[in-house]
């Protein structure tokens, strides 16, 4: 008894850590009708939920799901909180007392970029890995929220020497996309001086931050001489 026991504690064990190593491992993608670029958690779990069918820029919306594996129970258990059975529960609820119905289930991860691409409003999530050909990635969580991402590795940018001998300086902007592992995958100017902002985006590029569950997004701000 005491050995099943163990063997039943190590077995819940090694299914945790399976969910767990795909948390930060799965993307959340977009049918190109769908205006944002990103999406917080907790708009995310109401789309899911059905709690919600548009986004707050009006953008209707259809949440997706992938048939029940490793993705999907990371996805279900990181951002509806839930358990597979009681989201099923959950679904058919809805559908008995006519407030939803249950999202479309599609087998794998090039089953859901497909139907997510040619479907209006189509919101899925697939593996990290999975390609995104057709649709736009969601980046999770937005400046100022309660996502703060640290900063481990810092490139200062480099100031062109010849704006920097006419004292041509100033603050740059950007808003730049984090990876799950913490590398920079996309820099985009917000504001500044074009080329003070392209040295910024460089440095940056090679900036690492402490791993996430999920891709963020951020704005920063880099100063170039005495401004």
């Amino acid at each position: 008894m005491k050995f099943r026991k163990m063997l039943l504690v190590t077995a819940g064990w090694v299914i945790f850590a399976v969910v767990n190593s795909f948390a930060g491992s799965i993307k959340v993608i977009a049918n190109s009708s769908v205006r944002a670029d990103t999406i917080s958690e907790a708009e995310l779990k109401r789309v899911f939920l059905e709690e919600r069918i548009s986004l707050p820029d009006g953008t209707h919306v259809e949440p997706v799901l992938m048939k029940e594996g490793a993705v999907d129970e990371a996805f279900v258990q990181q951002y509806l909180g839930v358990t597979e059975d009681d989201l099923q529960i959950y679904y058919r609820t809805l559908l008995f007392t006519g407030r939803g119905s249950i999202p479309k289930i599609l087998e794998s991860d090039a089953e859901v970029v497909a139907y997510v691409a040619r479907t209006r409003g189509a919101i899925g999530y697939v593996s990290a890995s999975a390609s995104a050909v057709g649709v736009k990635t969601l980046a999770i969580g937005v400046a100022g929220n309660d996502i703060e991402r640290k900063l481990i590795t810092r490139v200062e940018p480099d100031y062109p020497e010849t704006l920097k001998q006419l004292n041509i300086g100033g603050t740059v902007r950007l808003r730049i996309s984090i990876s799950a592992k913490g590398n920079v995958e996309n820099a985009v100017l917000l504001g500044g001086n074009p080329i003070l902002g392209e040295s910024a985006a460089i440095a940056v590029k090679q900036w690492i931050y402490a791993p996430s569950r999920s891709l963020t997004v951020a704005e920063i701000s880099i100063v170039f001489g005495d401004h």
